[in-house]
């Protein structure tokens, strides 16, 4: 049998947890302030937090839904709908499946934006070409990719 490493085999600090979850310290204590993360065991001498499997399961789940663009309110959401087992299935599919969506919205942004960039980056190169037709092509572009910033 392998050994355990050592954030296996012991509770994590507070340190130790937003290294592990990307999260900073005062995140991880706002989110067990509003109730994210329940009650957080305290070390018995030093009265320092200390995050069980359980609580860092729970941490690591909270920091996937962050990253992804999930609201406090949705996190909030995820664990009440959690809470109630295989019966809000449902409910989980449509928030993920909202969720996705926005992120989709989110990504077609981006991409315009870099394209943007390009596309101007592109203009920039044929003015230090000096190469007139090139830059005449960037320049529309450059406007197809502003229309589209409207629309």
């Amino acid at each position: 049998m392998a050994a355990a490493t050592s954030e296996q085999a012991a509770d994590l600090t507070v340190q130790e947890m937003a290294r592990r979850s990307g999260f900073s310290e005062p995140t991880l204590r706002y989110y067990e302030k509003i109730g994210l993360l329940g009650e957080v065991a305290r070390d018995e001498s030093s009265g320092h937090r200390r995050y069980g499997p359980a609580t860092v399961a729970r941490v690591e789940a909270l920091s996937c839904l962050r990253s992804s663009g999930v609201t406090v309110s949705g996190m909030r959401r995820y664990l009440d709908l959690l809470a109630q087992g295989n019966s809000a299935a449902a409910d989980q599919r449509d928030l993920f499946a909202s969720q996705a969506q926005k992120l989709a919205a989110e990504i077609g942004r981006l991409q315009l934006r870099l394209t943007y960039l390009r596309r101007k980056a592109d203009l920039w190169d044929a003015r230090v070409r000096g190469d007139a037709a090139a830059e005449n092509r960037a320049t529309e572009a450059v406007l197809r990719v502003l229309e589209k910033f409207t629309h």
